[in-house]
Order: C-alpha cells, then sequence, then structure tokens
C-alpha cells in the first residue's frame, strides 16, 4: 500500500507542484477580487480551507502505491454509481442550476459528479488495463464502453449535459491511448452525428437558449444571453495590460454573472488584460505538458490511462470555460480549474494531482 523508496523521490516532479501552486494562489486572488462586493474573504477562506485539505490528500496520495487504487477499482466503481443514483434520488439544484446534481449530508453539500470524475477515470484505466491484449476484440469494446458510459447516462438523467461531455472527451482519450483501432472511432463518431437530433429534443430550454445565443450573440443580450454578453465587454475593455487588480467596472460592479465561479476568466480578462490571461494559459500548458510527461515515462499503463484520463478531463475544462468566455464555446456552466470558486472542484482538482504525482514517483522504468 505504501512502498515509497528513497530513490522515489528523485522522480518527483517539483515543477508541477509549483506550477499548481502558482494556479492556486493565483485563482485565490481573483476569487478575491470577483467577491469584494460580497464579503470576500468569506470566499477565500473557504476555498483555502479546501485547498488545505486537499494539499493533505495530496501528501497521502503521494506516499501511496497508486496500484492500491487499481485493486480497489471494482468497489470505487459500485460506489460512484451508487453516488449518482442517490443524486437522482435526494439530491437537488433543478431551481438554482437546471439540474440535480448536488446531494447534501447533514451540514456538508457537495457535487458527487466531480469525485465520480476522479473514480471513473481509476476504474476504467484499470478496466482497460485488463483488457489491454484484446482491446479491440468487439466483445471487448462493448464490456468497456458499457462500463465506462453507464455513470455517463446517469449523469445525463440529473441532466447534466456540461459534465457528460468532460466525461465522454476523457472516456474518449483514455481509449485512444490504449490503442482502439481508428475504424471503431469512426463507428463512434458516425453514431454521435446520428444522436444530435435525438439530443436536441431531449434539452431543457435553457439549454437550447445557450446554443441559440452562441450562434446570435446578440440574440437576448438582456437576458439568457446576459452572461456572456457581459463577460466579452469585461475581457474586451481589459485590453493588453488591463483596467487594474479589484478596479474592473464590470466585475466590482456585479455586472457579471457567476462571475467567482464559472465566469471567473472573465475578471482576469478584465483586470489584468491579454497579459493576465495568457500568463494563466501559460501556467496551464505547463501543468498538461508535465502531465503528458509522466504519462510517458510510465511504462505502466494503469498509470499512464489515469494521468492521460486526468489531463483530458482538465484539458476540457480549461478549453470550455476558457471558450465560452469568449464567445467560442456556448456556455455550459463549467468551471475553470485552481481559479474557480468551488470546495469540491477545489478539492477534486487536487486528488487528481495527487493522484498523477504519485505515478510519477512510484512508476518502474525499464531497467537494461
Amino acid at each position: 500500500m505504501f512502498n515509497l523508496k528513497k530513490k522515489s523521490y528523485k522522480k518527483f516532479d517539483f515543477v508541477l507542484l509549483i506550477t499548481v501552486i502558482l494556479l492556486i494562489a493565483y485563482g485565490l486572488v481573483m476569487i478575491r477580487s470577483a467577491t469584494l462586493s460580497k464579503d470576500s474573504m468569506n470566499f477565500v477562506k473557504t476555498q483555502a480551507i479546501a485547498t488545505g485539505l486537499g494539499f493533505f490528500v495530496v501528501l497521502v496520495l503521494i506516499l501511496l502505491d497508486y496500484e492500491f487504487l487499481g485493486k480497489l477499482y471494482i468497489p470505487i466503481y459500485m460506489v460512484l454509481n451508487l453516488l449518482l443514483i442517490a443524486v437522482l434520488i435526494f439530491g437537488f439544484g433543478e431551481e438554482q442550476w437546471g439540474s440535480r446534481s448536488w446531494l447534501r449530508i447533514g451540514p456538508v453539500t457537495f457535487q458527487p459528479a466531480e469525485f465520480v470524475k476522479i473514480g471513473l477515470i481509476i476504474s476504467l484505466a484499470k478496466f482497460i488495463d485488463n483488457y489491454k491484449e484484446d482491446i479491440n476484440d468487439p466483445i471487448s469494446i462493448l464490456k468497456i464502453l458499457f462500463f465506462a458510459f453507464l455513470p455517463v447516462v446517469l449523469i445525463l438523467l440529473q441532466p447534466d449535459a456540461g459534465t457528460a461531455m468532460v466525461f465522454v472527451f476523457f472516456i474518449a482519450a483514455m481509449l485512444f491511448i490504449a490503442g482502439i483501432k481508428w475504424r471503431y472511432i469512426g463507428y463512434a463518431l458516425g453514431i454521435g452525428l446520428l444522436s444530435l437530433p435525438l439530443l436536441w429534443f431531449r434539452l431543457d430550454k435553457y439549454q437550447k437558449d445557450r446554443i441559440y445565443n452562441f450562434l446570435d450573440p446578440e440574440r437576448d443580450t438582456s437576458n439568457t444571453g446576459l452572461q456572456a454578453y457581459q463577460g466579452k465587454i469585461a475581457i474586451g475593455s481589459g485590453k493588453v495590460f488591463g483596467r487594474g487588480l479589484f478596479e474592473g467596472v464590470q466585475t466590482q460592479f456585479n455586472y457579471i454573472p457567476e462571475k467567482q465561479t464559472d465566469f471567473i476568466f472573465a475578471v482576469v480578462g478584465e483586470e489584468l488584460g491579454l497579459l493576465g490571461g495568457l500568463g494563466l494559459i501559460f501556467l496551464y500548458f505547463v501543468m498538461l505538458s508535465r502531465f503528458i510527461r509522466i504519462a510517458r515515462k510510465s511504462n505502466d499503463l494503469f498509470g499512464s490511462l489515469m494521468v492521460v484520463g486526468f489531463a483530458a478531463m482538465f484539458l476540457f475544462h480549461i478549453w470550455e470555460n476558457i471558450g465560452m468566455t469568449i464567445g467560442l464555446m456556448p456556455i455550459t456552466g463549467i468551471p475553470l480549474p485552481f481559479m474557480s470558486y468551488g470546495g469540491t472542484f477545489q478539492l477534486t482538482n487536487l486528488i487528481c494531482l495527487g493522484i498523477v504525482l504519485s505515478v510519477g514517483i512510484h512508476r518502474e522504468e525499464l531497467s537494461f
């Protein structure tokens, strides 16, 4: 379970850890700026507490041999599906956020789908590893797809299409890295395109409005398109150097809805400008490149697939969040890793970091 040799410390990725610390510090500053008119220190304290708890979990995971997680993949998979079923029965959030995605246990409120992402990446990586010798056998592929997409179906029933898209993206990335043949990828794309009309009719009105507003940004700027419209005004007004920290007009006068969560990048763009946005994107690039480096240096498929899954999950969050803020993607309510306010989200991001660092430390390279 705990198997950390002294020489393992030489494999520790300090660049990755420092990059994430910089992202977290950046996020805390921007959350404070975004919530100055809402007793911002409470938001910052909550985020800091989640960060502290997350780093404690990171330490435990670094000491833990990640192979131990692979031995528990069946219990992990069962728990994550039970959590999603519990959300459908006892969850709430339809009125506030349009989907039943939250659970409350005593004083603790959390979004189970964030933990389910981690659990599915772990369990799917081990499940694929078990079938690596015949990954392209049709029966094996059907088993893997059923295993992978059962939680996705439960999330779509909430309904939470944005989160389901994250799952589909990292599942596809993991299957691609596992060596699935291109013809199966073609079949999947064809099925996806053919299912679009059915998916469209299952969307709620507010989800359709988001797509309409993406296609026509001037369609409804005073109501359903207000958030996207105000976000673009904020980013555009920041220009190259920004209006200055805590000096954003759209930010400080509360013109941007959900600015501390989904639209935190609009705060960055307005107050720190193009340079602040590019600096943030550079930190993300360094983080993801270190993920890929760890995945490539491991000769263990289970470890590599987990890291690839986490990298794909972060990449989708980053691309979708920044894209929807600047008008390149429809709004989906997906937060920005290590930047957006949210204790559950911050904790799960750090759990992912801990597992990736564990793979980096405990990996066994080829020896000649």
